[in-house]
């Protein structure tokens, strides 16, 4: 079943580069499309897209990406790449949740939590994990239950809450693991001073069939929220969502098309399918 939820990273003129490093480093990784504004890869069926925005965004650790690694030898291939250049967060080292972990920020600004684990247990290999911080703390649960109200089928795997003597606010998640449709998230809490949360750094892309589709998650999406331009919008909790119709690429693609395309969705906050093809 096609997966119509996957993240977008912001570049700044480097997207190509990044995303040839992620392919060369990830197993069954490929590039599937490449212009000059986006880059698209997949990494064992999982789609990412690279976006050339410029310099008024930057990708920061309130979204980072859990990497299922099946043997000792995996999680520590990939350690030494992320770490070139990158920063460690958490050393790698054996923890509680994991005989083997470490949360590294790459040379590019992503953040992976690399984790020796089962790919069963997730069902997928790189999983985006939203870190509740500043002013967003504490409300990790009430995201997990609007979020799973607007996608449907969706449900919740787990929630693990911090207790006594783990160093953050009792009650709050420490870790939890839902699913949107057929797409996996986690999420947690964390009360520490980090001086980052969620921006357009990194966004949720919904690719959209029908209009209808693109109206219900548009409204519901930015309810308490900010419409952007271009189908990009901010939630209440201040992740960015772009909702796209799944024609759009092939639109784009076409050079007969793509000129008039483009100027009809720059003059666009919500995308509006039949605008688009009339272009």
């Amino acid at each position: 079943m096609k997966k119509t939820i996957y993240p977008c990273l912001w570049f700044n003129g480097n997207a190509s580069e990044a995303a040839t490093f992620y392919c060369s480093l990830f197993k069954d990784s490929h590039i599937v499309d490449e212009n000059p504004m986006v880059v698209t890869f997949k990494s064992s069926g999982e789609k990412f897209m690279c976006l050339n925005g410029g310099t008024e965004f930057h990708i920061n650790p309130s979204i980072s990406f859990a990497v299922v690694c099946e043997t000792i030898e995996e999680v520590e291939k990939y350690w030494k790449s992320l770490t070139e250049g990158g920063m460690e967060m958490m050393p790698l080292d054996k923890y509680a949740w994991s005989e083997r972990y470490g949360w590294v920020q790459d040379k590019f600004g992503v953040s992976w939590q690399l984790s020796l684990g089962k790919l069963e247990d997730v069902g997928q290999k790189f999983t985006p994990t939203l870190m509740f911080t500043e002013s967003m703390q504490g409300k990790a649960e009430e995201a997990i239950g609007f979020y799973t109200s607007v996608f449907q089928p969706s449900s919740v795997t787990g929630i693990a809450r911090y207790e006594p003597g783990d160093g953050d606010v009792e009650g709050t998640v420490k870790h939890a693991q839902f699913t949107l449709g057929n797409y996996v998230l986690m999420a947690m809490d964390s009360s520490l001073s980090h001086g980052f949360g969620f921006n357009q750094g990194i966004s949720l892309v919904v690719e959209c069939e029908t209009q209808e589709e693109i109206d219900h998650y548009w409204t519901r999406l930015s309810e308490g929220g900010r419409e952007d331009q271009c189908g990009w919008l901010k939630d209440q909790f201040g992740v960015s969502w772009q909702i796209v119709p799944s024609i759009l690429s092939q639109l784009m693609s076409d050079p007969e098309t793509s000129q008039k395309v483009m100027e009809a969705f720059m003059k666009m906050k919500k995308f509006e399918i039949d605008k688009l093809m009339e272009a």
